[in-house]
């Protein structure tokens, strides 16, 4: 079986139409949706790009892992996973798969994509790498004109001076665009895996990963103006107050500056990202396009999902960062295998599950990925037993601050040791607007949930758990928390 596997960045679930979206054009995305399993319920492990991508490839939680932060804005925690550790490509490879991939690496600074055994231009960075020399040439051997923007969107930081570049026009033709540029690497990359494997019949794992819709939203003015920002619904979250809320999150929005900026350029904005997301599909259709006329269709499995979500102004928040709400950790998943059933699944599952799914796809023990299950007797439409609840993580991204989370079907609780805990009622209010952790109506839903994550943790081997045995409610421990035993009988 080979294996297609497209991944976004930074991509909302609500701006795909087969998620729901009316307005957004993302034909492409919608049919592999039609014709696969769509997961309504998949969450990222971490909403933060390295710690999530790194999960990915090794199956594991990122606690386990220990990349748990992006080089960017690194903390103090490592850059690289270790030299042992299991990864899914080193298991492909020992089964004959070609690898190769196309796009966005940032899974550490020391070893890159090639070091894995993937095949394809070496493209650091969490951003389009644009000044990129494989990108150079690609604009020099078409005639196309270099990398320019105009009419730069900020907002004002809290010391004055000017905020992150959240958008801008981008004066080339789409052609020029680097995600163009990435699809038709990818469709190269495509082409010559199906001729040689014509002749020796071996398959192929081939990844492309999109740098966007990630901000900054930099587009070409088709794209830029595609669609009416006055389609545009701000989400109720826009009224968020911050009131019983971790105060980070305050502080967050000011470094975004979402205050500092009219209405009409936060529903802009979003009208961009809209396009960007268009956009992206688009060059998906190419490579899936590419890959029926190639006579792979029937011979290959095509795996869709993104690192993580977006705010675009939810919780007047941009980016992502400290803060555990569904427009972060819900992130689109669509797997399509020839032969299974077209479905929609309800299931809580992983982008940490696609590690496992590809391995099984491809013959391979799946053990190995520690925190991971195969998503396939879920794809193949079985009711296999399958937990009633998701969990994630969060290190830092700036500075250190710990989370975890557990969502259920209807409450959510994290954990903030620096602050205040939260407990959300996602039926009665489904843009987190109201933490309900203190309230007494909710308190035998809230020791439930302490009770479980806590479960869950010591069963990983996650050392947040010691927070919680003296801090939660957990019932009594069944072990000596001070880890010393000092008194005995």
């Amino acid at each position: 079986m080979n294996l297609l596997f497209l991944m976004t960045d930074q991509h909302r679930v609500d701006t795909l139409g087969a998620y729901g979206n009316p307005h957004v054009a993302t034909p492409h995305l919608d049919r592999l949706a039609a014709s696969g399993t769509r997961f309504d319920r998949f969450y990222t492990p971490t909403a933060i790009c390295t710690p999530a991508r790194a999960s990915l490839l090794t199956g594991q939680a990122p606690f386990r892992h220990r990349l748990l932060a992006n080089q960017e804005r690194n903390v103090g925690y490592l850059e690289d996973l270790a030299e042992d550790a299991f990864t899914f490509p080193a298991a492909l490879a020992a089964r004959g798969y070609r690898l190769g991939l196309i796009g966005k690496w940032h899974v550490g600074t020391r070893r890159d994509a090639a070091s894995y055994g993937f095949e394809g231009p070496r493209l650091p960075g969490w951003h389009n790498p644009v000044d990129h020399p494989d990108y150079l040439a690609y604009l020099a051997e078409r005639g196309l004109p270099p990398y320019r923007i105009t009419d730069p969107v900020r907002g004002t930081a809290p010391n004055g001076s000017p905020g992150n570049l959240l958008a801008a026009r981008l004066d080339q033709p789409v052609e020029a665009t680097f995600e163009h540029y990435l699809a038709t690497r990818a469709i190269e990359q495509l082409e010559r895996y199906a001729a040689e494997g014509a002749e020796d019949g071996r398959p192929f794992f081939l990844a492309t990963h999109f740098f966007g819709p990630h901000l900054p939203y930099l587009l070409p003015d088709a794209y830029y103006d595609r669609y009416d920002p006055a389609l545009v619904e701000l989400p109720p979250s826009v009224a968020e107050t911050f009131e019983g809320k971790p105060p980070v999150q305050r502080n967050y929005s000011a470094h975004w500056a979402f205050d500092t900026m009219p209405e009409e350029v936060s529903r802009k904005l979003v009208a961009v990202y809209w396009g960007y997301v268009s956009l992206i599909d688009e060059q998906i259709g190419r490579i899936l396009t590419r890959m029926e006329e190639l006579g792979l269709a029937d011979s290959t499995s095509v795996l869709f999902t993104a690192d993580h979500g977006e705010f675009t102004g939810a919780h007047r928040l941009h980016d992502k960062g400290p803060a555990m709400y569904e427009d972060i950790y819900r992130i689109p998943g669509i797997i399509r295998v020839p032969g299974q059933p077209a479905q929609v699944r309800e299931e809580f599952v992983s982008l940490t599950d696609c590690t496992a799914t590809l391995l099984d796809l491809a013959g391979c023990d799946t053990t190995p990925a520690t925190d991971s299950r195969s998503l396939l007797p879920l794809v193949r439409g079985e009711h296999p037993q399958w937990p009633a609840e998701v969990l994630a993580e969060f290190h830092g991204h700036h500075f250190p601050y710990p989370q975890r989370m557990i969502r259920e079907e209807r409450f959510k609780l994290v954990v903030n040791p620096d602050s205040f805990n939260e407990l959300y009622d996602l039926e009665t209010d489904p843009h987190e607007l109201v933490n309900r952790y203190e309230d007494p109506e909710l308190s035998t839903v809230r020791g439930r949930l302490s009770r479980r994550l806590y479960e869950l943790l010591r069963e990983r081997g996650d050392n947040f758990h010691h927070w919680m045995t003296s801090m939660a409610d957990i019932g009594t421990p069944d072990y000596d928390p001070t880890l010393s035993a000092f008194e005995r009988d």
